[in-house]
Order: structure tokens, then C-alpha cells, then sequence
């Protein structure tokens, strides 16, 4: 479903802005990209104060490739292109530390942003499973997942579930089962918190659900050693159909 804008509105918005942000919308695209995103590294803000939310973006600097795609497909919902983000150390230095980028505050993301964390007055809490996440859960929503926060290793795929409470765990291999016909196991990582896995055979199903998805610099987390590339990931045709 395409989410319109309509006659969302607000006195904070720059009047320049205005027009745009009345037009945009969050393609279907966009939002199974966010969904994934959010289960992985992505993360919404709605600071004190603040109508709506946004949406961030940020990876280590050998993850450009892959900032720069989160950005095609986020591009209409961007106003400045991704840039590198310096920190100091204790010499004073500045040093580069990763790429990053956010969307504009918008009502269509504050929507989304209410689903996913825990709210206490202005207080954002962690980030929690929607108990409807099994509509958005989709196979590039799921490859977003993987590239985000999943790992590789003896031909198995795990995937970081620190964020979520063990029920909600459980909840998400009930959808993988039922929707993806992929059987996830999990284990607790010291105080860390919990991480989903698949076996080898499983892994190999969950392969064939994403592979479409994974772009060639991230192959890797997947089980491929060298980037992978094909005339439909260097086309960028998925990052800009719906």
C-alpha cells in the first residue's frame, strides 16, 4: 500500500519545504527497506519537543557502497546526500568514523517510528516487534535484515536479535516458519542478549528468499567471498521499483 501525504501540515515546516513534503509519499519499496532497516542497524528519532520522526542511516566507512544504496532507494525522502561523520580522539584529532544520512521529519515516518519503539511521554525506549510486523516482512525487507545484522559462517546465517526481548524472538521464528518456510533457532550470547540462526539447510532456503536482494559488496554475508555482480544489482533496478 502507497501512503500519500494528502493534507499533513505543519507550522515548523520552512516554506520552502512545504509543497515537497505535502507531495511525497513512502513507496512500497521504501517502506519493506525501513522495516528491514529497523529490525537491523537503522534507527528513528523523535527528539523532545519534535511533531514527527525521522529516519538514520549509518555504517562504518567500508560499508559506503551500501550507505549509498540505503540512500537511492531513500533518495525523495532525503535533502542532502550522505557525508562522513568525523569524531576526535584524546590528541584532539579529527578522524573520519562513517557515512550517514537521514530523511526529513514526516508524519508517514512518525507512523512507522510509533510502531516500533517504546514510548514514555517524549522518551523514546528500544526498539520493539510490532505485533503486525508479518504483513511488512518481506523478502528485500528480510535481505535488508541480513545485510544490516546478519553474519556468516560454516554455511550458516545468524542475525543479531539483541534489541528484542526473548518472546519477541520467538515471535519472529514463528513468522519466519510460517511465511518463509525457514526454521530459525536461537541462543543466548552471554549478556549480550539473544541471536537467531539458521542451520545449514535452512540457511540454504533463506538464501534463495533473499539472494535477489543482496547487493554485491554485501555478498559476503551470504557466504560469498567476491562480490557477486549482475547486470540486475549494478542496474540498481531494485532500488528504485516497487
Amino acid at each position: 500500500m502507497v501512503n500519500t501525504v494528502g493534507s499533513y501540515e505543519n507550522k515548523n515546516w520552512q516554506k520552502r519545504w512545504i509543497p515537497i513534503k505535502k507531495n511525497l509519499i513512502v513507496s512500497p519499496v521504501q517502506r519493506s527497506f525501513i522495516i528491514g532497516s529497523l529490525l537491523g542497524d537503522g534507527t528513528m528519532w523523535l527528539g523532545e519537543g519534535a511533531v514527527n520522526a525521522n529516519f538514520k542511516v549509518e555504517q562504518g566507512l567500508v560499508q559506503k557502497d551500501y550507505v549509498f544504496w540505503k540512500y537511492e532507494i531513500l533518495k525523495s525522502l532525503v535533502f542532502t546526500e550522505p557525508k562522513i561523520s568525523f569524531r576526535y580522539d584524546n590528541n584532539g584529532r579529527r578522524y573520519p568514523k562513517s557515512w550517514w544520512f537521514r530523511t526529513i521529519r514526516h508524519p508517514l515516518l512518525t507512523e512507522i517510528f510509533r510502531r516500533f519503539y517504546l514510548q514514555s511521554g517524549f522518551r523514546c525506549g528500544r526498539k520493539i516487534v510490532p505485533r503486525d510486523i508479518e504483513n511488512d516482512l518481506s523478502p528485500l525487507a528480510l535481505a535488508v535484515w541480513v545485510m544490516d545484522d546478519g553474519s556468516y559462517s560454516k554455511g550458516k546465517i545468524d542475525i543479531s536479535t539483541y534489541s528484542f526481548s526473548l518472546e519477541e524472538v520467538k515471535f519472529l521464528q514463528e513468522i519466519f516458519a510460517r511465511k518463509f518456510g525457514v526454521k530459525m533457532l536461537f541462543f543466548k550470547d552471554r549478556d549480550k542478549g539473544y541471536r537467531m540462526y539458521a542451520n545449514v539447510e535452512e540457511t540454504k532456503k533463506l538464501i534463495q528468499t533473499i539472494y535477489p536482494y543482496i547487493i554485491p559488496t554485501m555478498m559476503y554475508k551470504i557466504g560469498f567471498r567476491n562480490p557477486v555482480t549482475t547486470s540486475r544489482h549494478s542496474s540498481g533496478e531494485l532500488s528504485v521499483t516497487g
